[in-house]
């Protein structure tokens, strides 16, 4: 009999962040957070008396930062790292800016602040002013930026897909591309130590197959950077104060570029997977789609020593702009072909073939990339790579320097048949309001009248038949309108919108509305959180009253509220004339609303159907003690209640008398509207 050992190693959850050496288990997002504490640990261990700023602004893929943050605050602030939620991404990029100057301040308890900002992808979009003068102006010697994009690549969660590549590029920022979760932790040491030497802001890529994803990954030691050869011009490179608008700014900007090149001459994050002498083929890859190269080829049967024989290799690049030149043209040297794989944009090729036209060196004889050498499409810029998709294209570029490997008909073997996908008629489901929300009420819109979507969860009323279409920007809710209702006679429409996006900078587009005396009546939705993302609280003195006041303040003279229990609300705290009614009487009040020109405002007060669930569940909200049933021996099998509720937990239920209606207790928020006195008691026992 087998003797199995007795001894077992004991991991905790805290481990992802205490232990220095051998394997935890990290998200995407705790990773994140692990660099800059991580960066406090070195700073100490090295004598350093320095501090940490994150801020940003959530959204999917980065949808859980910010809760990460607040669920180890104890640990964060043991750290010395402030984290500070900024009312939108902008502010945010601003008050980074401000941390890489509080070393400046005479009265300074620092020698610098290392920093973190984060946004999605359109938050980095919006923020470009913010972020390219903070690059301009420069980080603290002993402070660092990085400037972390979550880029949804394939418009899993956005409006649309995005790469921040290019806006970084275009502010001449530094730009890293982790592959996986096991490289953020060296490549957020890497940033911060060349925004440090260089007086950059770093870009790092945090795309959603990686931030979103989790791995048990083995911990890299602390990196020994070398010192570059690089002497910095008079004045230096870094943030300093007094900076005014001069072309010097731009000059500056060169020296840091150069600084960049010579830190990463002295310390490469690109390397040669196989480094293999000879090799007559290469293969380029960054990011993700290096793992989808790599995957593709072992696929193929071509794994390292396959490679090897062949004369294949492999150079990964992990800061995709500025490009390493001294290595990467190195790499290229006496190869036949190189392909490059990049997804979205390619960054990469262009660097190398802007570099080769005047490079007296050894070229490789073709490079192809998102074009092949007959300019026909190749590797492809829109959506997302894999590497099934990847496969008929490499095997397509290698089979003509290495026939015998067969590698067409083994990439056709595994394309042609096309995978099998789960399509049972039925079965698709459209995203949807969750059970007792909110937006299946607010969204409702009395006979005859249009409304015009809004960021967030109210994109989802575009899918319903709820007569709501149309899209802008957050923030700029209800500014199309403006421009189009200059050419169809003046006429009205309602715009959705979160009171989140009204506090993150809808108020402006409000603003624009009085401004313009456009027809509009805005439905702001006060669900007490930032419901889809994960449920955060408004980061600001939110209320329903102050949304009130500031819409009065803006110049909105007819200002109405609906709510579940409407009674409750101090009116003293609202500007005089502002109506209060029961959620029932919403149709009314929408029509008379819609018949006053100009700007008005209704403000809808319902809390987060599933926050109320998270709320009960930790003993935070009253739990009703009853339910809603359905007697499927009375139900007539309409159907209407589907209909009327907008409700999920309303499900068809099989009888000997056919289909009737059921409620799902396991899913029902309970969102069973108080009786109003303007209703009758089916009215009120509507699931609403």
């Amino acid at each position: 009999m087998t003797k199995q050992p007795r001894e077992f190693t004991t991991y905790k959850l805290d481990d992802r962040y205490d232990q220095t050496e051998g394997r935890v288990f990290l998200t995407g997002t705790q990773a994140l957070v692990r660099i800059l504490l991580d960066q406090a640990r070195r700073d100490r261990e090295a004598g350093l008396n320095t501090a940490g700023f994150v801020s940003g602004y959530r959204g999917s893929p980065l949808g859980g930062l910010d809760l990460e943050y607040w669920r180890i605050k104890d640990r964060v602030a043991k750290a010395g790292v402030k984290f500070l939620p900024a009312v939108n991404e902008d502010l945010g990029a601003t008050a980074v800016l401000g941390a890489q100057q509080a070393h400046l301040d005479p009265q300074a308890e620092v020698e610098g602040v290392f920093s973190m900002w984060y946004g999605k992808g359109p938050g980095v979009d919006r923020s470009g002013d913010a972020l390219k003068h903070g690059n301009a102006y420069g980080s603290a010697p002993k402070g660092g930026v990085l400037v972390v994009a979550g880029d949804d690549h394939g418009c899993v969660s956005s409006s649309m897909p995005h790469q921040s590549d290019v806006g970084f590029m275009s502010w001449f920022m530094p730009t890293l591309n982790p592959a996986s979760v096991a490289e953020y932790q060296a490549f957020g040491e890497y940033g911060i130590a060349l925004s440090r030497f260089s007086g950059t802001w770093v870009g790092f890529k945090a795309i959603s197959e990686t931030v979103e994803s989790g791995a048990s990954v083995t911990l890299t030691p602390d990196r020994v950077f070398n010192q570059p050869d690089y002497t910095a011009p008079p004045g230096g490179l870094h943030v300093r104060l007094g900076d005014l608008p001069s072309p010097e700014i731009e000059t500056r900007l060169h020296h840091k570029l150069d600084a960049v090149q010579a830190f990463m001459r002295a310390n490469p994050i690109d390397r040669h997977i196989y480094d293999t002498q000879g090799a007559t083929f290469g293969i380029v890859t960054t990011g993700k789609g290096h793992l989808d190269t790599m995957e593709a080829l072992r696929l193929l049967g071509l794994d390292e020593a396959a490679c090897r024989r062949l004369g294949i290799d492999i150079y990964k690049i992990g800061m995709v702009w500025p490009l390493a030149l001294d290595d990467a043209l190195d790499f290229v040297k006496g190869k036949r072909e190189v392909l490059v794989i990049e997804e979205k944009r390619g960054i990469i090729e262009s660097q190398f073939k802007e570099a080769f036209y005047d490079w007296p060196g050894s070229k490789p004889a073709r490079m192809v990339g998102k074009h092949d050498e007959n300019l026909e499409e190749l590797v492809p810029w829109t959506g997302e790579l894999s590497p099934l998709k990847l496969l008929p294209i490499i095997a397509a570029r290698l089979s003509a320097f290495f026939p015998e490997g067969n590698l067409l008909e083994k990439a056709r073997a595994l394309t042609d048949q096309p995978p099998v996908l789960l399509n049972v008629p039925g079965a698709t489901r459209t995203p949807y309001f969750c059970s007792g929300c909110p937006h299946n009420s607010s969204t409702k819109l009395p006979e005859g009248s249009k409304a015009n979507s809004g960021i967030g969860c109210h994109v989802m009323a575009s899918w319903m038949d709820r007569e709501t279409a149309g899209f802008a920007q957050m923030g700029g809710e209800g500014v199309p309108w403006i421009a189009t209702s200059m050419f169809n006679g003046g006429k009205h429409v309602f715009q959705n919108l979160g009171e989140g996006t009204w506090y993150h900078s809808g108020s402006l587009a409000i603003r624009q509305a009085v401004a313009a005396k456009t027809n509009i009546t805005y439905k702001i939705l006060y669900n007490d959180a930032v419901a889809m993302t994960g449920g955060q609280p408004v980061d600001g003195p939110v209320s329903v009253a102050a949304i009130a006041q500031a819409c009065r303040a803006e110049g909105v003279e007819r200002i109405a509220l609906v709510s579940d229990r409407p009674e409750l609300l101090p009116k003293d705290d609202f500007p005089e004339g502002t109506t209060f009614d029961h959620r029932g009487d919403l149709d009314r009040v929408q029509r008379e609303l819609r018949d006053i020109p100009g700007v008005t405002v209704l403000i809808y007060e319902q809390t987060c159907a599933t926050e109320k669930r998270r709320k009960r569940k930790r003993g935070l909200m009253d739990d009703p003690k009853k339910f809603v049933m359905i007697n499927d021996l009375v139900c007539e099998g309409c159907g209407d209640c589907s209909l009327e509720s907008n409700c999920l937990s309303v499900e068809p239920k099989k009888t000997e008398f056919g289909t009737k209606r059921q409620i799902n207790q396991s899913t029902c928020n309970k969102d069973y509207p108080y009786k109003s006195k303007n209703h009758d008691k089916s009215q009120a026992c509507r699931k609403a």
